[in-house]
């Protein structure tokens, strides 16, 4: 099975909200469609869904036109979508039944639900009646119960506290353990990090990177070097042509051109004496990268 989105295009007048996204999703497994505000993910998705068409390009699922109201796929979006007034049970019966599953299956599969994401409780509460994140594991629970192929994940974890966005994290795995395909949109770049292998980050419409991650960031190298002493090495580090990109209680951070000028600093330390706490060379983070690259092309 494979999704793949090829050249999509989308206007809104002299407006390109979408400008030529292509990607591919070949495996099981979490793909990342990153981007700030406005950067067309939402549109994006929305096409993939059916929810809006596509000026030119194509999504095609098993090299077949994607028709999402005939494929098996669930979507939790960011913005609520329950009815506030009506009884979590009767949406869910319904959401399912819109799936073409049968009202008893459904039940059996919403039970298992209810009580994996711990709201059994709230089965005959009124969406009004739930908190934030109670209403995110409604729409989770929504999203999964007619056992989709595709999952579309965007923000999925808006609005939880630590132990609720574990839980989520927990069922996610446990859904990549079940083989299925997941589209996953978050600003939280440490969850993507977990979770995602290839990812495509957009800006102003168009595709800045795409790509594996482990190899996009191999194609910095380790040019992040942070360092924490018992003792100042500013003058050391003025030595060296290093200067300081952020200083916390877990150390100073610098942007290295080479591996080399991070350990001729390491070594100017031990020579002083200075007692090491920590030295890190690391590659670039996701979300140093993200930031790199969205801020340079926001700036031209």
């Amino acid at each position: 099975m494979a999704l793949k989105v090829d050249s999509i295009v989308k206007k809104y007048g002299e407006y390109t909200a979408v400008d030529s996204l292509s990607f591919e999703i070949t495996k099981p497994g979490v793909f990342a469609l990153l981007g700030t505000n406005g950067a067309g993910k939402t549109t994006s998705i929305r096409i993939i869904l059916g929810m809006l068409s596509a000026d030119s390009g194509s999504v095609s699922w098993n090299g077949k036109s994607f028709l999402a109201a005939e494929q098996p796929i669930g979507y939790l979006a960011e913005e609520r979508g329950l009815y506030p007034k009506y009884k979590i049970m009767d949406q869910l019966i319904y959401f399912c039944s819109l799936k073409g599953m049968k009202k008893q299956d459904a039940i059996k599969a919403l039970d298992y639900w209810f009580e994996r994401l711990n709201v059994t409780e709230y089965r005959d509460k009124r969406a009004e009646q739930l908190s934030k994140g109670n209403q995110q594991k409604i729409q989770l629970i929504a999203a999964l119960a007619p056992n989709p192929e595709l999952i579309i994940l965007d923000e999925p974890l808006s609005g939880l506290d630590p132990v609720n966005a574990e839980l989520f994290k927990t069922v996610i795995r446990e859904e990549i353990k079940k083989n299925k395909f997941i589209i996953m949109s978050s600003h939280q770049m440490p969850t993507i990090e977990e979770f995602c292998s290839d990812i495509v980050i957009m800006n102003k419409g168009k595709t800045v990177i795409n790509g594996n991650l482990n190899e996009i960031k191999k194609g910095y190298g380790r040019v992040k070097l942070t360092v924490k002493c018992e003792g100042d090495i500013t003058s050391l580090a003025d030595e060296c042509r290093l200067n300081a990109t952020e200083i916390t209680p877990n150390g100073i951070s610098y942007n290295v051109e080479s591996e080399q000028q991070a350990h001729s600093l390491l070594n100017k330390i031990m020579e002083k004496g200075i007692p090491l706490i920590r030295y890190e060379l690391r590659e670039p983070t996701l979300n140093e990268i993200f930031i790199e690259k969205v801020g340079a092309e926001n700036e031209n």
